[in-house]
């Protein structure tokens, strides 16, 4: 029995039911509990009585005539005897209520800050990222950059200047070409202006053929790579058909010049 009781205790259902918070069927084995267990009734009394007291300083005295007017009007009344449930006190439910609304607020402002460092939190990342990306990218051109000058200022490496002729005096192109590492790169100047339907054509030549290097382009003004050709005799540049031509035009060439074989 003494587990039974104490049991019931810790549901804590004597508590709820002193505030009016149990259900119809939590009320019922309360007041159960309360008839069968004397334990349990003075557990109940007891904090009946400390309820009272905390609630004390808060009431409100009623007029000194209020007595006997309740037990007039009890004796000329048919009064129905039925279960009392005390009712929460109107500074319990001032004081509940407060504290929730601060609750909420306060859960509302944590959830505003931590969203928003969330998101600044995320954007950070996202700069991070394309920081790095931008670093990389950097170091890439760097390091083209750094290995050209490298072929650049190698003393193997052979530097010819084609100029253009009567028909693109204008024209200048410079090749950088290392027989040793084999490698050729070129630097456009400057390129007279064609028509739409024209493009400039950069050839070398061998004993019995003329080997594409590529289109010329005054928007390439920039050191870049073209294939290397063994025992090249020379280099030329001839005004193509737009898009290139799988054969040189010789009769349209503007700039040439022979190449250095001694090493």
């Amino acid at each position: 029995m003494e587990k039974e009781v104490h049991d019931f205790l810790e549901t804590g259902l004597l508590d709820k039911y002193l505030i009016g918070a149990t259900t119809k069927y939590e009320t019922e084995k309360v007041e159960e509990y309360i008839a069968k267990y004397p334990d349990i009734k003075e557990e109940y009394d007891i904090l009946q009585v400390q309820l009272e007291l905390a609630a004390r300083p808060k009431a409100i005295q009623p007029p000194s005539n209020t007595l006997d007017t309740i037990i007039k009007a009890i004796d000329n009344t048919n009064v129905i005897q039925l279960n009392t449930r005390h009712k929460i006190p109107l500074w319990f439910s001032i004081a509940a209520s407060v504290a929730t609304l601060i609750f909420a607020g306060s859960s509302y402002m944590f959830y505003n800050q931590n969203k928003s460092l969330l998101n600044e939190n995320n954007t950070i990342v996202e700069e991070v990222f394309d920081l790095r990306s931008d670093i990389e990218k950097n170091n890439d051109k760097l390091d083209k950059v750094m290995r050209q000058l490298m072929k650049l200022n190698n003393p193997e490496t052979q530097k010819y200047v084609l100029r253009g002729n009567e028909s693109a005096i204008d024209l200048k192109t410079v090749a950088y070409i290392n027989p040793i590492d084999k490698s050729s790169l070129i630097d456009v100047v400057s390129l007279p202006e064609l028509s739409e339907e024209q493009c400039y054509q950069m050839w070398a030549k061998l004993q019995d053929k003329m080997v594409s290097l590529g289109i010329l382009d005054i928007n390439d003004r920039k050191l870049k790579s073209v294939p290397y050709i063994e025992n090249a005799l020379s280099l030329s540049i001839t005004i193509e058909p737009k898009g290139g031509n799988d054969s040189a035009s010789l009769e349209n060439a503007v700039a040439q010049i022979l190449l250095n074989h001694e090493n």
